[in-house]
């Protein structure tokens, strides 16, 4: 898979630098103060463990040696380095999930905002190339955040329980040391040996888990559809055929778990062995208390425990290894320049023009549109028709910012200044304040202003749902027709200075459409309706291509005596 082919060094690479960004961040001032409480809590801990170790030996040698003021007193020790540890380790837990959910915060909000800046989640959907970059953005970014920072809290504690337990097992025999180092040593490379598949089984479940995912919520949002025209039995085998995957994927995964269980298990219980087996001969001998024994042997668990990380950790490195290729992968995708198109779109501050427009077809590559150059006047009802369906939906599409190959430029109203509507719109949930409301616009303008223009477009009962302040899932709630006509009353309160219709007659009727636009007009808004009309008469200017993508610009009276200015190419 190319996905897993990233190199290390680019993989890194992003990781340090989301490390940064995230360190330099609004935020990073608290990242840093969680981060500073982790490492003295930590250290704190260590400390505790090799407090506990001697301790503990001492607590042996009192019950081996029958001495019970000692083994009281070693007793009361136990209690206190038991209960700081706890403390400590509590506390350590909690500033880890407190960094972790900051991380997380931070880093979500960051991909969301790129993945909806200048269409990237539109080019992502339509190249096809990003398989499922919502579940990366949603469940790999917190996979990554918890698990990178528990590796690297794991990996500074595993350093310094290395650091502190050498010195005890090197004073207590070099030779038990010497055998903790290559018992890891040889162990992680088995480990890594016998569990190397688990990397890509481990992306592949990533993205099946998510295909079925999908798939239950494409038959919820089209659960009507799915009974109306009876495709249950399709939907069951779509269905049926992303579970024999997931499920063919996750088989292979326990297999791989499976083998590497037999080793791992293995490998932990002789850890408690191998210590006595070194030892316990000095103790015949005399030469060494009870409770070195103990000792060594929590020593030596410490130690090799330290050194076994990637044993211990193998599953779970595994996963976290294909997160990162997932992550490293999107967001070169989100960055990636755009690609294919020759179009320029500028936004300035004016009115919408065309320059030498020319867009391709990306089916067959023919022309749809050729040398277009026109501007829109102001406050201009413009009628748009095509020969064909697709020219109409490409102009409309290119002027939006939807990347089309082609040639020429298109100059269009900065921000608010534009407004497009096409044939199926979609209202995110939000209050109908929000619907109505544009960033830009004054915050002061009334519920009963909003009532107003819901009564002048037919959408009374709009007002009766819900409160203007609570929020709506408004695709469940209004029909086609109204969220047109709900689109099309937010735009009087924007007063952008043109507006794009896309077949809106389909939706809203001819005559209600003729009432609006004229509306709009009055309001100082150019209107560019790509569709048909009734009545030509209506219209300031019509806009005519025809199937190779000519065009010719007519006003009503032109085009009714059939004499028009030149304009076709």
């Amino acid at each position: 898979m190319e996905e897993l082919r990233t190199p290390f060094r680019v993989t890194a690479g992003r990781f340090l630098r989301s490390v940064r960004v995230f360190m330099s961040s609004e935020v990073g001032g608290t990242a840093k103060l969680l981060t500073a409480c982790l490492v003295v809590l930590f250290l704190a801990i260590n400390g505790l463990n090799v407090l506990n170790n001697f301790v503990g030996r001492n607590f042996m040698t009192a019950i081996a040696d029958r001495q019970i003021a000692e083994f009281v007193r070693q007793a009361i020790f136990y209690l206190l380095v038991f209960a700081g540890s706890t403390i400590a380790s509590v506390y350590a837990r909690f500033t880890e999930e407190r960094l972790a959910l900051t991380w997380r915060d931070f880093l979500t909000r960051r991909a969301v905002n790129l993945y909806l800046t200048d269409g990237a989640f539109y080019r992502l959907g339509v190249s096809g190339g990003l398989s499922y970059p919502d579940q990366r953005i949603s469940e790999d970014i917190r996979a990554f955040t918890v698990t990178t920072l528990s590796f690297l809290l794991m990996i500074f504690s595993s350093g310094l329980t290395i650091l502190s337990f050498s010195g005890v097992l090197l004073s207590i025999n070099p030779v038990l040391f010497a055998v903790a180092v290559l018992y890891a040593t040889c162990g992680s490379f088995l480990t890594v040996w016998l569990g190397r598949p688990l990397i890509k089984l481990n992306y592949d479940q990533l993205d099946k888990e998510a295909s079925f995912r999908t798939g239950l919520i494409q038959a919820r949002e089209n659960a009507e559809r799915i009974l109306l025209t009876g495709s249950e039995a399709r939907m069951k085998s779509f269905l049926a055929v992303r579970i024999d995957d997931l499920v063919t994927n996750f088989r292979n995964i326990t297999s791989v778990n499976r083998n590497v269980g037999f080793f791992t298990t293995g490998y932990n219980w002789l850890i408690q062995i191998i210590p006595a087996l070194i030892v316990a001969p000095a103790f015949f001998r005399g030469d060494i208390e009870f409770g070195v024994i103990t000792q060594s042997a929590a020593a030596f668990a410490m130690l090799v425990g330290a050194f076994s990380l990637i044993i211990n950790q193998f599953n779970s490195i595994s996963s976290f290894a294909a997160v990162v290729a997932r992550l490293s992968t999107l967001s070169e995708a989100i960055e990636r320049p755009k690609g294919g198109a020759k179009i320029q779109v500028d936004e300035i501050r004016g009115d919408l023009s065309y320059e030498k427009l020319t867009i391709l077809s990306e089916r067959d590559g023919s022309s749809l549109l050729q040398e277009l150059t026109v501007a829109i006047p102001p406050r201009a009802r413009v009628l748009v028709t095509c020969a064909r369906e697709d020219q109409g939906s490409a102009l409309f599409r290119a002027t939006a910012g939807v990347a089309y190959p082609g040639t020429g430029q298109i100059f269009r109203p900065m921000a608010e200044g534009i407004r497009f509507l096409p044939q199926h719109p979609y209202f995110p949930p939000g209050t109908l304040r929000q619907l109505f409301i544009p960033p830009a616009a004054s915050p002061e303008i009334s519920d009963e202003r909003i009532a107003l223009l819901l009564a002048e477009f037919e959408l009374q009962r709009i007002s009766k749902i819900e409160e203007f302040q609570q929020e709506v899932e408004w695709h469940t709630v209004l029909t086609q027709r109204e969220q047109c006509l709900l689109m099309l009353a937010s735009a009087c309160v924007a007063k952008p200075h043109v507006i794009l219709l896309e077949r809106t007659e389909a939706m809203v009727g001819w005559e209600t459409l003729f009432r609006i636009m004229t509306r709009f007009a009055n309001d100082g808004i150019a209107c560019v309706h790509i569709g048909s009309a009734a009545d030509i008469s209506s219209y300031d200017a019509i806009l005519d291509f025809d199937d190779s993508g000519a065009w010719q610009w007519n006003t009503p009276h032109d085009r009714g005596n059939g004499s028009g200015a030149k304009h076709a190419n």
